[in-house]
């Protein structure tokens, strides 16, 4: 049985680890800290692209793709670990100053459920917004999921499927011998792999240097989120507002989030974040005035310059594979982003086109 190795313990690598498991791998996951507690942990759980018309065609594939996949995911970890993701078919309203024809045109192109909301349509679907000026549009079947209860359960799976799963295991460089990589060095000791899979988010790129290769190129961005406890304050759905958003929960939580802030590694939460992030909550639900702020976090998004992700082998060193670059769209994009890489790596004709996740030239 060929051995994968895993490197990283967000979503991305989780489900990677799932997918080369059930494809007759044995597979282990090192995670340098807890599994599941960097930016999958911090996300809002929003399963679309914020403003999806925005994005390239590959990053709406990847999203396409693992949307449709989500549904029986959610249901499948919740009926295997007993922990419920809370995934939520509830829709999401945009108000944005975009071009109303190329949101249109992206509708129509992506097969994708579009509602133009006129003012008196927007009030009669949230009475307690107090939305600002500008179009609105409704994409009725956007859901959400909440990604602490999405990445234990996720977590949980893995482990009960049998993977081998290392915390507190930090990789230092892959081993490689001639041309192919045989593992990774950590800081507990080497582990031996036949397949090496990057999937350390923001902290990816030391592992993916190679002889005169440049590795994709991806930064730390760190995002902050609040959280309102606000039981019985109405609000249907994720609303959307010139990249900020509210997301309701079940149990009357509100998230508020989210920002974007190029501060290297320090994922601290800030002052300035959380009254950016109160006032926009605040004046777009003004009900949340009266509700506590219950938490305050940051995040390190996995940063690349056009947002689509690279999901490849090394263009030099044979056996080490990248899943990295997600950016702002990791759990949507992370089922089909696993197995897409699964079926790269075992030679299975992918449902998606490689091409467009291919290496990025020098």
């Amino acid at each position: 049985m060929s051995r994968a190795l895993i490197v990283g313990g967000g979503l991305v690598g989780l489900l990677t680890a799932r997918a080369l498991r059930r494809r007759g791998f044995e597979v282990a996951l090192i995670e340098r800290e807890r599994p599941a507690h960097a930016a999958s942990w911090a996300g809002g759980g929003i399963l679309s692209p914020l403003c999806p018309w925005r994005f390239p065609d590959a990053v709406n594939a990847l999203a396409d793709a693992s949307v449709s996949a989500w549904p029986a995911l959610a249901h499948d970890l919740h009926a295997q670990t007993g922990i419920d993701p809370e995934y939520r078919a509830g829709g999401m309203l945009v108000i944005d100053d975009d071009d109303p024809a190329e949101v249109s045109a992206w509708a129509a192109r992506h097969d994708t459920a579009l509602q133009t909301l006129a003012p008196t349509e927007l009030a009669a679907r949230e009475p307690d917004l107090a939305a600002p000026p500008g179009d609105a549009w409704l994409l009725p079947e956007v859901a959400s999921i909440r990604s602490p209860r999405l990445l234990r359960a996720a977590t949980a799976a893995a482990v009960r499927e049998g993977v081998d799963l290392r915390t507190g295991v930090a990789a230092r460089s892959v081993t490689i011998d001639g041309a192919c990589a045989t593992g990774v060095d950590t800081d507990r000791g080497p582990f031996a792999a036949d397949l090496v899979v990057v999937c350390a988010g923001a902290w990816s790129t030391p592992l993916l240097v190679g002889p005169g290769v440049e590795p994709p190129g991806i930064r730390p961005v760190r995002g902050e989120m609040l959280a309102f406890d606000a039981p019985g304050t109405r609000l249907r759905h994720v609303v959307l507002v010139r990249d900020r958003y509210l997301i309701p929960r079940a149990d009357g939580v509100i998230l508020a989030g989210s920002t974007l802030d190029e501060a290297g590694f320090d994922d601290r939460t800030t002052v300035q974040a959380r009254t950016e992030l109160r006032d926009f909550a605040h004046a777009l639900l003004p009900a949340l005035a009266d509700a506590p702020i219950a938490a305050h976090w940051a995040g390190l998004r996995p940063g690349s310059d056009d947002g689509v992700p690279t999901i490849a082998p090394h263009p030099v060193v044979r056996g080490l594979w990248a899943n990295v670059g997600h950016y702002r769209n990791g759990i949507v994009t992370a089922p089909a982003s696993a197995d897409l890489l699964a079926d790269l790596a075992t030679g299975t004709s992918p449902t998606l086109d490689p091409v467009s996740y291919a290496w990025p030239p020098n």
